[in-house]
């Protein structure tokens, strides 16, 4: 195979506004800036189950969720890219399950990034749901970036 004919290699990163998916985030920019790789910046999202609170239930349409997730993504990518501008960097949101749309976007890429916490789950855990499955299920390599900012404000107190 001619490598001039090669496609750049492509790094998928999860972000969805999470300290340890902003710090995944940093981490994919500079794997891309050594690698010539192209990133793709991804946040998924869904409709809570049970939105709301009481007994008035507010529902926002998916129009509203996804103009958050387009402005969340578009703020971490604009903060972390101020050091890195020559990393092309795609930004998509897609509407689903975190852990299936970021393994469905997997494919294809050469690895595929992710905070170990996202805004969900359980706080202490070290690796969350999302990145766990990815880990097992991801179609190329997978790199859990932990937020160590929890654990450097503990040692400082």
């Amino acid at each position: 195979m001619d490598v001039s004919e090669s496609k750049p290699e492509r790094i998928v990163v999860g972000v969805d506004g999470s300290p340890a998916s902003l710090r995944a985030l940093e981490w994919a920019l500079r794997e891309a800036a050594l690698t010539g790789a192209d990133l793709e910046a991804l946040h998924a999202w869904e409709v809570p189950a049970a939105y709301g609170t009481g007994m008035v239930m507010t529902v926002p349409s998916s129009e509203e969720f996804e103009a958050a997730a387009k402005e969340s993504l578009a703020r971490a990518v604009e903060l972390a890219t101020v050091n890195d501008p020559g990393v092309r960097v795609v930004q998509r949101t897609v509407a689903g399950h975190p852990a299936r749309v970021l393994i469905d976007a997997a494919e294809g890429a050469s690895l595929l990034v992710v905070g170990s916490r996202g805004h969900g789950g359980f706080v202490g855990t070290l690796v969350g749901s999302v990145s766990q499955y990815c880990v097992s299920h991801a179609p190329c390599p997978v790199v859990v970036v932990r937020d160590l900012s929890e654990e450097d404000s503990a040692q400082q107190s």
